[in-house]
C-alpha cells in the first residue's frame, strides 16, 4: 500500500511539472504551531528559528536557485485545531511542514501528514507516539520523553534526595507521558512517591492540591505540562507556605514562568536541551538572531532552525522536493547541524539528543545545575 501511494504520489508530481526544482518558482514550508494562545510563546521560538533558516538558505542562494517560502498556520496547541491546519496545508499544496509544537497537536496532524504523503519534522513535540507509528516523512529534532524522563529521574533520585515525592501532571499527551517516565525511574531508584495525580490545563486555583501536599509532608515535586499552571503552582504554593522543591521538563522552561511566578520560580529545577547558543560553532549564527533582537536561546529555536536546514540539504542533495526521495535521504544519511550531528533511526527519532537539568532564576536566566 506504502509503495503504490508513493507511486502515485510521485506520477501526479511528475504530471505536474513539480519534482524538478527548477519547474517551480518558490518552495514552500509550511510553519504550524500556537500562533496564539498561552503557548505561543513557545510558537514564537519555533518560528523564529525556522524564518532564520529560511532566510539565510535564500540569502545563498536557495535551493538550486529556488527560494524558500514559509508560511504560518496557527493551531493553538489544540489537537481539533491542529487537524483543521494539517488539512489546511493538504489543501494548499504545502508538501513540507515544521511543526507541530505540542505533542497532543502534533499525533494527529501527522496521521494526515503521512497519509497525504507530506514531510513534517517536528522541532518540539516529545512524545514518543508520534513516532510509534514508524511513518515514513515524519521526523523531529529533539529528543523524547523516553530521554528525557530518565535524566530528570536520576538527578531527582541522585542529587535531591527527596524523601517524600510528589508528580503532577496536566493529564495531556506530553505532561501527562513525560510524568508516567520520571515516575518509572526514581521508582525503580527507590524514591517514595506518594502522590501522584493530575490536575487539568487552564486550572487557576491550586489550593487544594497545595494542602494535599502539605498534608501529605511532600518535599519535591514533579510537574508535567506547560508553563502557564506551573507558575501558578509555583506563586501559590509561597503564598501558602508549603516550600518544596519543583522541577519540570522543557515546556516549563519559559522566561514567563518567572512573570507569572515572580520570585517563586527562582530555584525551580528545569530539563532542557543543552544550550545550542553557547557552542562556539553557532557564534555567527547567535549573531545573526541577536542582530534582529531576537532570543537563541529557547529550546527551541535551533531545533527549529536544524529542521528547515535538514530539509534544504536533502532537497540539495537529491535534486528533487518530492517527500518520499527527501526523507530517504534524511534516513540515510548523517548532519553536521547547529544541534549537533543528527543522526535517524527508522522511525524518525534522533539517535542521539542531550537533556540537561537546569536551576532557574526568577530574573528568567538559567544556570547548569549542580
Amino acid at each position: 500500500m506504502k509503495n503504490m501511494m508513493r507511486k502515485s504520489l510521485l506520477a501526479l508530481a511528475v504530471g505536474a511539472g513539480m519534482t524538478s526544482l527548477a519547474a517551480q518558482a518558490e518552495i514552500t514550508i509550511g510553519l504550524a504551531g500556537p500562533v496564539t494562545g498561552p503557548l505561543a510563546q513557545y510558537g514564537d521560538m519555533q518560528f523564529i528559528g525556522a524564518e532564520m533558516a529560511i532566510e539565510r538558505i535564500n540569502q545563498q542562494g536557495g535551493v538550486d536557485g529556488e527560494q524558500l517560502k514559509g508560511v504560518k498556520y496557527d493551531d493553538a496547541c489544540d489537537p481539533k485545531q491542529a487537524v483543521a491546519v494539517a488539512n489546511q496545508i493538504v489543501n494548499d499544496g504545502v508538501r513540507f511542514v515544521v511543526g507541530h509544537l505540542c505533542s497532543s497537536a502534533t499525533q494527529p496532524a501527522s496521521d494526515i501528514y503521512a497519509e497525504e504523503g507530506i514531510l513534517m519534522i517536528t522541532a518540539a513535540s516529545t512524545s514518543p507516539a508520534i513516532t510509534e507509528a514508524g511513518y515514513e516523512t515524519v521526523f523531529r529534532t529533539i529528543g523524547l520523553d523516553s530521554m528525557q524522563g530518565p535524566v530528570a529521574g536520576n538527578y531527582i533520585a541522585e542529587q535531591a534526595k527527596p524523601e517524600r515525592m510528589a508528580i503532577i501532571h496536566d493529564k495531556q499527551q506530553y505532561g501527562e507521558g513525560i510524568a508516567t517516565g520520571v515516575k518509572e525511574t526514581v521508582e525503580e531508584a527507590g524514591v517514595d512517591v506518594v502522590v501522584f495525580e493530575g490536575i487539568t490545563a487552564g486550572d487557576k486555583d491550586f489550593s487544594s492540591l497545595i494542602s494535599k501536599l502539605k498534608r501529605e509532608n511532600v518535599d519535591f515535586v514533579y510537574y508535567g505540562g506547560y508553563h502557564p499552571e506551573l507558575g501558578l503552582l509555583l506563586r501559590q504554593s509561597r503564598e501558602l507556605g508549603f516550600d518544596a522543591q519543583y522541577m519540570g521538563p522543557e515546556g516549563v522552561g519559559n522566561p514567563d514562568i518567572s512573570k507569572i511566578a515572580g520570585e517563586a520560580s527562582e530555584g525551580l529545577l528545569v530539563t532542557l536541551p543543552q544550550a545550542f547558543e553557547t557552542d562556539p560553532d553557532n557564534a555567527d549564527l547567535v549573531a545573526a538572531f541577536e542582530a534582529k533582537n531576537q532570543d537563541p536561546s529557547g529550546p527551541f529555536v535551533m531545533p527549529a532552525y536544524t529542521a528547515v536546514y535538514l530539509m534544504a540539504e536533502a532537497m540539495k542533495a537529491t535534486e528533487t522536493t518530492d517527500p518520499y526521495e527527501v526523507a530517504d535521504y534524511l534516513h540515510e544519511n548523517t548532519f553536521d547541524t547547529p544541534i549537533g550531528e543528527v543522526q535517524y533511526d527508522e522511525k524518525g527519532d534522533l539517535e542521539e539528543f542531550n537533556f540537561v537539568v537546569y536551576t532557574w532564576h526568577a530574573d528568567g536566566t538559567k544556570t547548569e545545575a549542580q
